[in-house]
């Protein structure tokens, strides 16, 4: 059972209206400290499931109040463990089963941005799938997948589309194009200085789409989603995801560089199928796991938003689909 601890700091004038917030059966504990500056500081322990609600009602009566400050902290442990009575557990079979959308934005948000470390790292990715795909080594390329740098552009534009987020959205496009055009250009470059094998088993697998290509892309950004709701480690999570984006894209420029246009263009074919997947199947996910703005407004501009990106991201692959039963047929 996660737990969070949210801490809520407000002017003492506000304290009265503080007594009553929060004060139902979701509460697992609540201390009340004075501080300095004629400041209170309400904590107040929950389940991580029912802090997203909390946060919702804070905000939507103190958002105004000059010196309001929210922090939510995980806690790992608690003693005495909090009991759990019949009508909590019915409770938390309502709530949803993940983080609250404030932390699951952070997380997310903060990984869309481009930066010397965000290059480093798709270089770094880039090289050490480039030397996997030349060995012919999948102990390698797994390591490249755990660097993982095109994860959270992706799942971010994901989490921007749900929530009708526009900035975020541009933001994580950015950072997308950034990742690939820097990963290309190393490929291509690792491609121009070392000898590579065009038969190559590690390469040849990543030119050519099939079924099995299509369904491991939707499950890997469906568990890559379901995996950042859940608070995982992004190592973890960047596994799943990868495996469908930074190895056939690596593949596309060692191809390139080599002279072999029609394979590099299934494996260019392949990364297009892969991103256009996980991107559905994550925005899919978003929207089970029930993730969306907070005011009413919002929500509108996100449903609609939503309709547009899942019937974008289909057609896209329907008419890949038919790319690669014409490619089949030829």
């Amino acid at each position: 059972m996660a737990l969070r601890l949210i801490e809520f700091i407000a002017p003492a004038v506000r304290e009265n209206p503080l007594l009553e917030l929060p004060n139902d059966q979701e509460v697992l504990g609540r201390w009340d400290d004075r501080l300095e500056g004629d400041l209170i500081l309400v904590r107040v322990l929950v389940r991580a499931e029912q802090a997203e609600s909390m946060l919702d009602e804070l905000e939507d009566r103190y958002s105004d109040v000059d010196g309001f400050r929210v922090m939510i902290l995980p806690v790992e442990a608690t003693l005495p463990r909090p009991p759990e009575s019949e009508s909590e557990a019915a409770a938390n079979k309502k709530s949803p089963e993940r983080i609250s959308r404030e932390e699951l934005y952070h997380d997310v948000a903060q990984s869309a941005t481009i930066s010397r470390v965000f290059v480093a790292q798709v270089i770094l990715a880039t090289l050490v799938a480039a030397v996997g795909l030349i060995r012919n080594d999948t102990a390698v390329l797994i390591g490249a997948m755990v660097i993982a740098p095109l994860l959270g552009p992706n799942v971010s534009l994901c989490l921007a589309t749900t929530l009708g987020d526009l900035e975020l959205a541009l933001r994580s496009l950015k950072a997308n194009v950034v990742g690939l055009a820097v990963a290309f250009g190393t490929s291509l470059l690792i491609g121009v200085v070392f000898t590579i094998d065009p038969n190559n088993e590690a390469i040849t697998s990543r030119t050519v789409v099939s079924g099995g290509d299509i369904i491991l892309a939707l499950s890997a950004g469906c568990a890559g989603v379901l995996a950042f709701t859940a608070g995982a480690p992004s190592a973890l999570i960047g596994v799943m995801v990868a495996v469908a984006l930074l190895p056939p894209f690596a593949a596309f420029g060692l191809l390139l560089a080599t002279g072999e246009f029609s394979a590099a263009s299934g494996a260019l074919l392949l990364v297009a199928t892969n991103v256009i997947c996980v991107n559905l199947s994550g925005v899919l996910t978003f929207v089970v796991q029930g993730v969306r703005p907070r005011s009413w407004w919002e929500v509108k501009r996100a449903a609609k938003a939503t309709r547009v990106a899942v019937a974008t991201w289909t057609c896209l692959l329907l008419i890949l689909l038919g790319l690669i039963f014409l490619a089949a047929r030829t």
